[in-house]
């Protein structure tokens, strides 16, 4: 008998914890996102992460060690290659990229554009790496004048597509990342094309929480495929579709902000299911991260902070709450991309051993693996369980 009926993985999307054996090689030595936050404003009062042994993982001015947490408490490091939300949610489900997904600093491809806008039937703006705001304040104008689409990448393996809703109406939008999508395969298969809708007047220009990622397919089998062949309910809220590409869900709720997310999540866990409830809250990475805004970044983790309790109150005897990340996104680091960091690895409820210390994992896998012995699946290519430390 599966020793778990409900298991709920909260992601809190560009929440890293330092301490990446390998941050150097991607040129994020000493990144360390909650810690510095913390720092940077004065101290971060989380008293629920602070239960369940986040001071513990991590040092945070104003969330000190818990002498017992109430669960397990470690972190994870990331084996694959890169530092992006695809790589890291494959990860945590079981898929270790063998092969880092294709970035682009310089822009892409003259070809590949070329490609693009013949199957879409008018030119792009941009193509270079660049900030998300400031490339649509640089070329919104231009592109309201225009009508062509600003195309730009960043740091991750990522196509964007950023129009103006009075311009490119949202699914026209949304068609030609699909385009988009059709031809990014073989060696320029990137993780994800990214619809990026933004509205207003040149110099006032804001994005619109209607952004929708379509996701590279999983080169392998992930946790959410094992426990949708099994009969289990896999119910993604957030991003978990796109990341996915609606891959191994029964069913999915897509809110745009963390307040909507954490709405959706309540309202999932108030009434019953048989299985895993996957979260993304994008905030700290999309809003505060990139834009190295540590007051932001803080406030975000400390609103999650006051909601977990909710969440604690409606698991039942048999549940267990996740809390981990996908990569960094330091809020005081130079630049604007993300950082190669560990990530939390926090686990609480009434089916969980309280006061667990679980290290540091070699691999976000070992999340995935641990959920599919508890669930009692067929096991995941990749990872070690925990479950019998934490009572599974």
């Amino acid at each position: 008998m599966a020793s778990l009926d409900r298991a709920v993985i909260v992601v809190l999307d560009g929440v890293g914890v330092g301490n990446a054996p390998d941050a150097d090689v991607y040129g994020d030595e000493g990144a360390s996102s909650i810690e510095h936050c913390a720092a940077a404003i004065g101290g971060l009062a989380l008293p629920t992460l602070g239960s369940m042994g986040l001071g513990n993982i991590t040092p945070v001015l104003g969330t000190p060690p818990a002498a017992h947490p109430i669960g397990g408490y470690g972190r994870m490091a990331e084996a694959a290659a890169g530092k992006d939300s695809t790589t890291g949610h494959w990860e945590m489900a079981g898929v270790v990229l063998e092969r880092p997904l294709p970035t682009y600093p310089h822009g892409f491809p003259a070809e590949l554009v070329a490609r693009f806008e013949a199957a879409i039937g008018r030119g792009t703006l941009g193509n270079k790496a660049a900030s998300g705001t400031e490339i649509i304040a640089e070329l919104g104008a231009e592109h309201m004048r225009t009508g062509k689409p600003i195309l730009y990448t960043s740091a991750d393996s990522v196509f964007q597509l950023a129009a103006h809703e009075g311009i490119i109406p949202l699914q026209d939008l949304y068609h030609l990342c699909e385009v988009a999508r059709g031809l990014l395969t073989g060696e320029n298969a990137v993780g994800r094309v990214i619809a990026r809708p933004f509205e207003g007047e040149p110099g006032h220009f804001v994005r619109t929480p209607r952004r929708r990622d379509f996701s590279l397919e999983p080169t392998g089998t992930t946790l959410l495929d094992v426990l949708k062949a099994a009969g289990y309910d896999v119910i993604g809220v957030g991003k978990i579709e796109d990341l996915f590409a609606e891959r191994g869900l029964t069913a999915t709720q897509h809110p745009g902000t963390n307040v909507e997310g954490c709405a959706a999540t309540v309202r999932v866990l108030a009434r019953p299911f048989h299985g895993l409830l996957f979260v993304n809250l994008v905030e700290n990475d999309q809003l505060w991260g990139h834009r190295r805004d540590p007051e932001g970044y803080g406030r975000a983790l400390a609103d999650i902070d006051a909601w977990l309790p909710e969440v604690l109150g409606l698991l039942g005897p048999r549940d267990a709450l996740f809390i981990t990340g996908d990569h960094g996104v330091d809020p005081t680091y130079r630049g604007t991309d993300h950082t190669r960091e560990c990530v939390p690895l926090l686990c609480a409820g009434p089916a969980v051993r309280p006061d667990v210390a679980l290290g540091t994992r070699a691999t976000f896998a070992d999340l995935g693996q641990t959920l599919a012995a508890a669930f009692e699946v067929a096991p995941l290519a990749h990872g070690t369980s925990f479950a019998r430390e934490i009572g599974l």
